[in-house]
């Protein structure tokens, strides 16, 4: 196998990627026509002007129950002087859709029809000429335009088009994708596989093919590849076969020693553009074999699907001709600080909610590799390439990923992370009228800035003062003045070291981790953990420099009970909760006090009082007792300053 790594074209923007494919590609030919039955064109994009073959309707017809006359024979009717009409000389009977009889040109609504006997109605109001008649081709007029070329079909225009004597016509043949994941460390979702050490189930696959979906295309895909050039070269030259207008390589576009993905691009056909100017996104690849659009997506997800979103989409529309589907956008206020790279333009997803007037953005975890991101984001906005970093508080356009009304069911939470807010979200969710809460993990001190801020509609907080021994009153009030806040306890907790089952390395306390075999996993700064840390470790006389792996940082219990779990660290400081849930062990250190801070103009907004009934439901509180690590005697209660753990 070569060890050989691949060089990086130039990177290029976005835009002029996607058009040195176009002007490349024959589009007549690789996406050409096909006839298909009108009742099954749902979504399909017309070849071709459509016209009508027959009127519709093809008649005269009654739009009413009632009799048809002749108009002339009423215009003497008045009220209190009425017209009378003798049964087949000047009216005859007719119901909503029936041909309007030889020499009628108008309908009497059956309601102001007085029927006299069986031969003679009576009429008090004229009518006029076509009155309540539908006239031939009233909707549609014999070889007139119905579609024009270039339009998706929607349900309307299927009625429409079988009204004007339609059956079949030419559409675009739907454009097929052709998947092939790759990497020696990749297992086939399939196989329901269970992942070992340096294993990953592979997942862009469904991702790429279900945006693929939505846009109309067919899609097929093969089991993952291995990180072989000879085998990628045949999935490729297989997937050319197929009758697929893009074949997508998934993963090896980057310049590892095991990406093969652009030589074998090159040996099959040609390579336009690999390296694009966008973070996520940039080690992307677009060639040409065959007449057929190759791409090289990125193996990370956010990036692949950048990909997908900035090259694939617009090639696909521009193939269909039709424009590129756009999402709609809003402006959102930034709600913390973003630093981001000269020179390549940025997709920054984020958390959007309203809080108070205002739609806020919090920027979620920027890696390529989390999928989860955009699982959890409302909206992804751009970073312009001459702009180095966004300041706290500036606006940005969001383009939305979830529709406009949903942003007001969004409970806006920023602070600590607490696995009791998951319990929350599920529940928020299970409601008649369901919310969702976006619960953004920046540590205690980093909610009360955004409460500061006006950014969040509640912070989740433990901060301990070892002066007054109490928790988050006096951060509160150094950190948010004079603004009023209402404190409310979700639960106490545990906290304490978690360490691997069955504590292989005997750590019993913080002394231990003063051991040099031992490694440590701590939590980012301003988070009440770091402080409960920091804190301990002065009691017992140590420095920060004699915790080896002190500035290793994560932002979630989760996150450092998963370190400890794969062993890339031996023990972190976190909840027990966190411990239990991936079957680890716990060192209890300490309880302290878990709060929801919320500023008292948002006390009374309907989704808060949601949120602080759930908290003091019984039901609710055993659910939180479950998790382990927890105590709910104080749960849903309003706190005091000096009130402590309450004891």
């Amino acid at each position: 196998m070569s060890s050989q790594r691949t060089i990086y074209l130039q990177t290029i923007p976005i835009q002029e990627a996607v058009q040195r494919v176009k002007a490349a590609v024959d589009r007549e030919q690789l996406l050409t026509t096909e006839t298909v039955l009108v009742q099954e064109a749902l979504g399909r994009i017309t070849a071709a002007p459509v016209c009508a073959k027959y009127s519709s309707p093809t008649f005269h017809s009654s739009a009413m129950d009632g009799i048809a006359v002749k108009a002339g024979a009423t215009f003497g009717a008045r009220e209190g002087s009425p017209v009378k009409l003798i049964k087949d000389k000047d009216y005859q009977a007719v119901n909503t859709g029936d041909p309007l009889p030889e020499g009628t040109n108008a309908v009497i609504m059956i309601e102001d029809v007085d029927q006299l006997d069986e031969q003679t109605a009576a009429v008090e109001h004229p009518a006029f000429p076509w009155q309540h008649v539908r006239r031939v081709g009233e909707d549609i007029v014999a070889t007139e335009l119905i579609l024009p070329q270039n339009h998706r079909l929607s349900p309307y225009d299927l009625g429409a088009l079988l009204s004007g004597g339609i059956f079949e016509l030419r559409v675009r043949r739907q454009p097929h994708l052709h998947l092939i994941p790759t990497g020696d460390e990749v297992l086939d979702f399939t196989q329901k596989p269970s992942p070992g050490p340096g294993q990953v189930i592979e997942s862009n696959s469904q991702v790429l093919a279900g945006l693929a979906r939505e846009m109309g295309c067919t899609v097929s895909r093969v089991a993952p590849v291995k990180d072989d050039e000879q085998s990628l070269l045949a999935a490729l030259q297989e997937g050319l076969d197929s009758a697929a207008q893009i074949v997508v390589i998934g993963a090896g576009s980057s310049a590892g020693s095991k990406d093969f993905t652009r030589s074998v691009m090159e040996k099959a056909g040609q390579v336009l553009v690999h390296g694009i100017a966008a973070m996520p996104g940039k080690p992307s690849i677009l060639g040409l074999a065959r007449g057929k659009i190759l791409v090289g997506a990125p193996g990370y997800p956010v990036s692949s699907v950048v990909c997908f979103e900035q090259l694939v989409k617009p090639l696909l529309a521009w193939l269909c001709r039709v424009d590129t589907p756009k999402k709609p956008s809003l402006p959102v206020k930034l709600t913390r600080k973003t630093p981001s790279r000269l020179g390549q333009e940025e997709f920054l997803r984020l958390s959007i909610g309203r809080v108070g007037q205002q739609l806020v953005g919090t920027p979620l975890q920027r890696g390529a590799g989390l999928i989860s991101s955009l699982t959890k984001a409302q909206g992804v906005a751009r970073i312009p390439p001459d702009t180095e970093g966004l300041e706290t508080g500036k606006e940005l356009q969001a383009e939305l990923l979830v529709p406009e009304q949903e942003l007001e069911k969004i409970l806006v939470c920023v602070g600590s992370h607490d696995n009791t807010l998951d319990l929350l979200a599920n529940e928020l969710m299970a409601l008649e009228s369901p919310l969702r809460l976006s619960s953004t993990h920046v540590g205690s001190l980093g909610g009360l800035l955004a409460l500061k801020n006006g950014t969040a509609l509640l912070a989740g907080a433990h901060l301990y003062d070892p002066e007054s021994r109490d928790y988050n009153f006096p951060f509160i009030a150094k950190y948010l003045g004079d603004m009023e806040v209402l404190v409310v306890n979700l639960a106490v907790r545990h906290q304490g070291l978690i360490v691997p089952a069955g504590n292989p390395k005997g750590i019993t306390g913080i002394r231990d981790l003063t051991r040099p075999e031992i490694r440590f996993i701590n939590r980012q700064r301003g988070a009440g953990t770091r402080i409960l840390f920091d804190d301990h470790l002065k009691n017992a006389g140590l420095r920060p420099e004699d915790v080896k792996g002190y500035e290793q940082e994560e932002y979630t219990h989760m996150a450092v009970a998963v370190n400890v779990l794969s062993r890339a660290a031996d023990c972190g400081l976190g909840i027990h909760a966190a411990a239990k849930a991936l079957e680890l062990d716990f060192v209890p250190l300490a309880k302290e006090r878990y709060d929801l801070i919320i500023p008292a103009v948002y006390q009374n907004d309907p989704k808060v009082a949601t949120l602080l009934d759930l908290v003091r439901q019984p039901e609710i509180q055993a659910e939180i007792l479950e998790l382990g690590g927890y105590e709910t005697n104080l749960s849903g209660r309003i706190m005091q300053p000096g009130e402590g753990l309450g004891d």
